[in-house]
């Protein structure tokens, strides 16, 4: 059997990494997205993990970016 553990260091979460997170969560859960990364953000905050908060801090960010982004889009689009 093989027993491999998690790294022990601390690698920070890349941007391509994040915005697969961010991806995948607004495939799953719409328009709730942001408030479910949130909602994971304060769960690993509140069990001590800065790392893993700070990171679905960082998802909750770029899916409420993007939500404004699409929003952006479609209300200043050129009419055709």
């Amino acid at each position: 059997m093989n027993n491999q553990s998690r790294p022990t260091g601390n690698p920070a979460f890349g941007a391509d990494e994040l915005g697969s997170m961010a991806l995948v969560l607004e495939s799953r859960h719409g328009c709730l997205a942001a408030d479910v990364a949130e909602f994971f953000s304060a769960t690993h905050l509140q069990g001590q993990d800065q790392r893993r908060g700070t990171a679905w801090a960082r998802v909750a960010d770029i899916v409420r970016q993007r939500t404004a982004r699409r929003i952006a889009d479609h209300f200043y689009a050129p009419a055709e």
